[in-house]
C-alpha cells in the first residue's frame, strides 16, 4: 500500500470520532487506534422504545448476523436509482453481495459469506458503519 494512502487513513482517524481503523488489503494489513486518554469519552443512557427492545431482542437471539469488515458508509444498493442487493426474505449463499461499503471513495462489495435467508436489514441506506456493525440477520 502507497505511503499517501496511509497517511489519509491516518488523518481520517485523527479527524473523525472514531476510535480504531482496522484494513486487510490482500497481504498488507494496518491496526490504528487512538490513544483513548486524549479524548473524552460522553456515555449517554436512554431507555429504548418498545420496537426498539423488540428489535434487540430479535438481533440477540437471531442465529447471524452478517457484519461490516471495514468502516465505512453502507449503501444497500450500487446505484440510488438501482433496487437494493437483497431483501428480506432473499435466500442467499456465501458468494451473494448484499451490500456496498464505501471507504476512502472506494465502493468494496460485502458478500453474504454464508448460505441463509435475510430476516432483517438493520441499517437505513448511506448511515455510517464501524468495524464490527452488525449489517443484516441471516439465519
Amino acid at each position: 500500500m502507497e505511503i499517501n494512502v496511509i497517511k489519509k487513513i491516518i488523518t481520517l482517524l485523527e479527524e473523525s470520532n472514531l476510535k480504531k481503523i482496522h484494513l486487510r488489503d490482500g497481504d498488507f494489513e494496518i491496526s490504528l487506534e487512538k490513544d483513548h486518554l486524549e479524548h473524552k469519552e460522553v456515555h449517554v443512557k436512554r431507555h429504548p422504545r418498545p420496537k426498539e427492545q423488540e428489535l434487540e431482542r430479535h438481533i440477540e437471539d437471531a442465529k447471524d448476523c452478517i457484519i461490516s469488515p471495514m468502516v465505512g458508509t453502507f449503501y444497500v444498493s450500487s446505484a440510488p436509482d438501482q433496487p437494493p442487493f437483497v431483501k428480506v426474505g432473499d435466500t442467499v449463499n456465501e458468494n451473494t453481495v448484499v451490500c456496498v461499503i464505501e471507504a476512502m471513495k472506494v465502493m468494496n462489495e460485502i458478500k453474504a459469506g454464508r448460505k441463509g435467508v435475510i430476516k432483517e436489514v438493520l441499517l437505513e441506506n448511506t448511515q455510517a458503519v464501524e468495524f464490527e456493525t452488525k449489517l443484516f440477520v441471516i439465519e
